[in-house]
């Protein structure tokens, strides 16, 4: 019997080909209870940003420089992994052509609720970013990927094909985890495991990420965030840290997110 019981535990168990479907689901679910990362800007905020008063993240508290962007007037940008109607409406409303690409049907539908509130045009697109991403060579001038590739088991996919969908001089801005949040207990005063976070590899992280609605995240190695994005054949122009926004981790100042500006030469 408990042969039985495992081997039907097993069959439940997602797979490297469908744990992005429970993934997204789970975000799905978070955004309907609030989440902040799946709440679109108000029509203030868009106005504000039409007179120059904006401010994007990539990661949960410091703003992206300024001068980490592109000129902005008909630039063509994707916005990968950033669905929710926070980011892509700013860079329309600075007169940006945009592009999001997103996995979460909710956070889809919150750009274009945002779009059609403002009147301007996006291109929304369902798919995995772990997958080839379904565009043309050379077709953006910047891509924006807040924190996100935590839900995704290897990076290094996602850093090539973003190389080759950018134009020559493209700009790649990306938030990082750095993987602290994974070791530490709920209240961040202990450490309890160790890296790397993976619970497609380890049974009772696994059922532990599902009981808690974590969803199935994975840590990732400094070799494979900035490592990867250099593999890929770009060069890191800038980088600086972030916390948590929140919890004994921020106000003991650890940062535990990082963003990096990086061009395709």
């Amino acid at each position: 019997m408990k042969d039985l019981e495992k081997k039907f535990e097993e069959q439940k168990k997602p797979t490297s080909k469908s744990y992005v479907d429970v993934n997204s689901k789970i975000i799905d679910k978070w955004i309907e209870e609030g989440w902040e990362w799946g709440q679109p800007i108000s029509h203030e905020v868009f106005e504000r940003a039409k007179n120059g008063d904006w401010f994007v993240l990539l990661t949960p508290t410091k703003p992206v420089p300024r001068e980490w962007f592109c000129y902005f007037k008909d630039a063509q940008i994707l916005g990968l992994a950033c669905g929710g109607g926070q980011q892509m409406p700013i860079f329309a409303a600075l007169g940006a052509k945009c592009t999001v690409l997103d996995y979460s049907e909710k956070q889809l539908a919150s750009e274009i609720e945002v779009a059609e509130r403002e009147n301007y045009e996006i291109k929304t697109i369902r798919a995995d970013m772990s997958k080839s991403l379904p565009f043309e060579d050379e077709s953006f001038d910047l891509i924006f990927h807040p924190v996100s590739n935590c839900y995704i088991e290897d990076v290094l996919p996602v850093w090539k094909e973003c190389y080759r969908v950018l134009k020559k001089g493209g700009i790649l801005l990306a938030g990082l985890d750095n993987g602290i949040n994974y070791i530490f207990d709920d209240d961040e005063t202990k450490v309890v495991r160790g890296l790397p976070f993976n619970p497609l590899k380890d049974e009772e992280l696994y059922r532990l990420s599902m009981e808690k609605d974590w969803g199935l995240q994975f840590s990732h190695s400094i070799e494979e965030q900035i490592g990867g994005q250099l593999k890929a054949g770009f060069v890191l122009v800038d980088i600086y840290e972030d916390t948590n926004g929140y919890g004994r981790l921020h106000e003991l100042k650890v940062p535990t997110f990082y963003a990096t500006n990086a061009i395709k030469k």
